[in-house]
């Protein structure tokens, strides 16, 4: 007798969603927080199993930004924010701080083309003296999603399909359909943008919205955006097909020749902040990971400049064995409540103890670079020397003791338990001012792109009416054309 016999093969039966144990879950949509806006509460299990789960699905290549390069050098702050924050590397102008860079492709695999439309990954580590910090972004200012419980719902959509193993836009439309704040986002990845010339061309941003916090404990939230000194260029569809079919390594290339010849990269890094106590003036929340921040009246603040001088020693001790996390900050510097932030604290140093191991942060790429002592030691692949009788705390044994403390946000948090998307949602206005800021040509090759995407005969014109009418509340003469191309009636 087959004792599995009777143990379901697949969900196909299944009348709703549960957890791996089988318990019901309500809502797959929205994380538990202190209220509507958060933060997340750490005992939301769906949650954590359902990252946890996802950051295990790869082994050992990255499930995402798989296919990278990176670069070393520093970062010289250029303007005084010691205002804004006691961060001790952003003291005063002139202070320079090592830094490795790493720049990826989001979804594809470790091997593919970097010609291909995709986000781009621009990570930056700082190597200060008082830890390490991890500035974690994209070549996009906005993100998919703003509750990072989609998120592995949105990587499974945009990756390849299971069964035939190609990716396919039914299943990227279908997916986003469900999700209309994803609008904003695609106005930059169908956008020319979508496939930079090369990394050293490209912006960066930080994403997410982060917390400074100076010597007074004045917190401010705060945005972090690269500029490019050689300024944005981008390659078209042709261009891109001609690129990639002579080498699909070419911003790999291009990265290390460049440098190598002496021609370094470097971006300015600008700033933007809001005081707390004015979020509330916005038509949008300014934890809202799919919003920018308008320039017009939040202004960037110039802070320093990035400069990458050295090509790495070893691809796979310095690219594919570094590894970053949001959660890595410094004194100064603080998380906000933003949802796939909050999220990303946990799953970004859990898919790395998965994929490198629980004492990653020992290796050379990862390590800081100043003096650093706790008890969190032995476990697999541990080659940190010690010689120590006495690894708790405290211990009249152990000279070290407590750091000085230093200010952290300190608002009260209150709310009721709750599961739900944020009040200011307001996911149609800012991709439509986007849309209309561009020449029509532009216009025309984003439309033709969209075209493209929603001719998949695997979509319903269920999935297409829903894409035309997002399209049409972000700009009517956008909808318009899409629906007459489509020769669909306006819904």
């Amino acid at each position: 007798m087959d004792p599995y016999k009777n143990i379901p093969s697949s969900a196909q039966n299944a009348k709703f969603w549960t957890t791996n144990s089988g318990a019901p879950v309500w809502n797959n949509n929205s994380s538990y927080t202190v209220g509507k806006r958060g933060p997340i509460l750490l005992e939301d299990y769906h949650l954590i199993e359902k990252l946890a789960n996802f950051d295990r699905e790869r082994i050992p290549e990255r499930v995402v930004h798989a296919r990278g390069a990176s670069a070393k050098g520093f970062f010289e702050v250029t303007h005084d924010v010691s205002s804004l924050t006691c961060a001790e590397f952003l003291r005063a102008p002139g202070v320079q701080t090592p830094v490795i860079v790493r720049f990826s492709t989001v979804i594809h695999e470790r091997g593919s083309p970097e010609t291909l439309r995709d986000p781009r990954g621009f990570a930056v580590k700082f190597y200060t003296n008082e830890g390490n910090f991890d500035l974690v972004g994209n070549n996009f200012p906005v993100f998919f999603v703003r509750d990072g419980m989609k998120f592995p719902d949105m990587i499974h959509a945009l990756k390849p399909n299971p069964k035939s193993h190609i990716q396919q836009n039914w299943r990227i439309l279908d997916f986003f359909s469900h999700h209309p704040e994803s609008l904003h986002m695609f106005t930059f990845l169908f956008d020319d943008l979508g496939i930079p010339q090369d990394y050293r061309h490209m912006e960066g941003s930080g994403v997410n919205t982060y917390i400074l916090i100076n010597k007074a404990g004045k917190a401010h939230y705060v945005k972090f955006h690269w500029k490019p000194t050689c300024g944005v260029k981008c390659l078209l569809e042709e261009e891109a097909i001609r690129v990639g079919g002579s080498n699909h390594s070419h911003a790999t290339q291009d990265l290390y020749d460049s440098i190598a010849a002496g021609n370094y990269p470097e971006w300015k890094l600008y700033i933007q902040t809001i005081d707390p106590d004015h979020e509330d003036n916005f038509d949008f929340d300014p934890l809202d990971v799919t919003k920018i921040w308008p320039e017009d009246i939040i202004p960037l603040q110039p802070v320093g400049r990035l400069v990458l001088n050295k090509n790495i020693d070893n691809f796979f001790a310095e690219n594919e064995q570094l590894a970053f996390c949001p959660a890595i900050v410094v004194p100064g510097i603080h998380y906000s409540a933003d949802k796939l932030l909050q999220t990303r604290i946990f799953s970004y140093a859990d898919t790395q103890r998965h994929r490198l191991g629980p004492n990653y942060l020992q290796l050379p790429a990862n390590a800081p670079k100043c003096v650093h002592h706790n008890n969190h030691h032995d476990g697999s692949m541990n080659f940190m020397h010690r010689d120590e009788e006495v690894n708790y705390f405290p211990s009249k044994y152990d000279p070290v003791q407590h750091a000085k403390r230093f200010p952290v946000p300190s608002n009260i948090l209150t709310g009721m338990r709750e599961k739900c998307v944020i009040e200011k949602e307001n996911n149609f206005k800012q991709p439509g001012e986007r849309y209309r800021s561009w020449a029509p040509d532009r216009q025309e090759r984003f439309i033709r792109r969209w075209i493209e995407a929603l001719s998949d005969p695997r979509l319903t014109d269920e999935i297409r009416n829903i894409w035309i009418t997002n399209w049409l509340q972000a700009d009517k003469s956008l909808g318009q054309k899409l629906a007459s191309s489509l020769n669909l009636k306006l819904p």
